[in-house]
């Protein structure tokens, strides 16, 4: 597995990540400022979810259901309003078994935190319908191996678990080979 900082794999996020603003790390935690934005530990990053082809994840994206709706269209990972190049553009679509798909080719500067980037939309849009929005309250991931730059990678999705107003879901990137590259275990949180 490819090092996280200090060996920490689990992010709980406390507010909304300010943009454009300094983020400092200090005692296992990110601030903003003076305020808690998020803290950092070790979490259990799933066994992910199954590959598809990328014909299928192609085919699944084409039906991304934030190009109707989309709380956030502006996203750096799903936002339909991304110009390209600006954002990963990964709009995963949903596939007949619930799991959710899509393509991404793979920018030129690829690390481990954009792959942590990459696992997370895919996994909350298994859970969004065109009726409620989620957003992440916290993820653990788990890179084995980054993508070289240009890759097809297939991206995955799937629910865990519906409780209340959150929604336990598992993501995975997978290599042109269909190999797992990383996988990732998400809380998301439901705001309407």
């Amino acid at each position: 597995m490819l090092a996280t900082s200090a060996g920490l794999s689990q992010v709980t996020l406390r507010l909304p990540p300010p943009l454009e603003t300094d983020i400092k790390i200090k005692d296992d935690s990110a601030y903003a400022g003076d305020r808690l934005i998020a803290t950092l530990d070790t979490g259990d990053p799933g066994p992910g979810v199954d590959p598809v082809p990328w014909d299928t994840a192609v085919a699944a994206s084409r039906g991304y259901p934030g190009f109707a709706v989309h709380p956030f269209p502006t996203c750096f990972v799903c936002g339909p309003e991304r110009a390209e190049g600006d954002g990963l553009r990964i709009f995963p679509g949903r596939l007949p078994d619930g799991r959710t798909a899509a393509p991404w080719s793979v920018p030129d500067e690829v690390s481990v935190p954009l792959m942590w980037a990459a696992l997370d939309c895919p996994g909350g849009w298994a859970a969004i319908r065109e009726d409620s929005a989620y957003v992440l309250g916290r993820i653990a991931v788990a890179v084995d191996e980054l993508p070289e730059p240009g890759a097809r990678c297939v991206v995955t999705g799937a629910v865990v678990e519906l409780a209340g107003r959150k929604a336990l879901v598992d993501s995975a990137v997978h290599g042109p080979d269909g190999r797992r590259l990383a996988v990732a275990r998400a809380t998301w949180i439901r705001t309407t």
